[in-house]
């Protein structure tokens, strides 16, 4: 797929880079048992990575262990470098909803032994992404509630009110270290309630404003 696409048929964007935020909400670092984090924590996943609305999350078969992660994602529409807070939201062409499907056992692993968790977060299937929407369509991305049911039992519900750092504060920061360009995508960080998936679960990720994921996991 490496490809982003947009209600209403306008053409996808090609996806470069997908940058990531761990622990943006408060609760989740809570329930990770990890501190809350005074500058962002952003790892990245591929592109190939990404799969659509309908697609499959297959778990690798060195996990036994895979976690689900419902998220807001911002999609780049302008390229830039070292972007202002104040300017951050014109280099945002929309949103979309997104899973950060997590090996926890391969990560945990890798954290005891000081090690990067790409492994465990940039697998294939790892990032289903949503259809986007434009930016006009969402009047406040920071006031959106955020949902994800399993099976159709709620596992993940909050708001986007809760996130630690905030869009313009998260591209500003991106946007020191990486250049920013059109298509990157940015995973903005899940809230609390992540839990164990198993072959044969249906997740259904729902924002706000923005619109519905449905995977299958295998």
């Amino acid at each position: 797929m490496n490809t982003i696409r947009f209600t209403g048929g306008s053409s996808p964007l090609s996806v470069g880079k997908i940058l990531c935020l761990g622990r943006n909400y408060p609760a989740h670092a809570k329930e990770m048992k990890a501190e809350t984090p005074s500058t962002p924590v952003v790892f990245l996943k591929p592109a190939t990575a990404l799969i659509e609305s309908g697609g499959t999350v297959i778990i690798p078969k060195f996990s036994r262990q895979m976690h689900h992660e419902v998220e807001l994602v911002v999609v780049v529409g302008r390229r830039g470098r070292s972007i202002s807070a104040d300017t951050a939201m014109d280099h945002v062409a929309g949103y979309a909803v997104g899973l950060d499907m997590t090996l926890r056992d391969v990560q945990a692993d890798a954290k005891s032994k000081g090690l990067p968790w790409s492994v465990a977060k940039g697998f294939d299937t790892s990032a289903p992404v949503s259809e986007a929407v434009r930016r006009d369509a969402v009047k406040d991305p920071h006031d959106l509630d955020i949902c994800l049911r399993v099976n159709g039992a709620v596992r993940q519900s909050s708001n986007t009110r809760h996130m630690l750092f905030r869009i313009p504060e998260v591209i500003s920061y991106l946007s020191s270290v990486f250049t920013l360009e059109e298509g990157d995508l940015i995973f903005t960080g899940t809230p609390e309630g992540v839990a164990q998936v198993v072959p044969g679960d249906v997740l259904k990720a729902e924002i706000d404003s923005v619109g519905s994921l449905t995977v299958g996991v295998q």
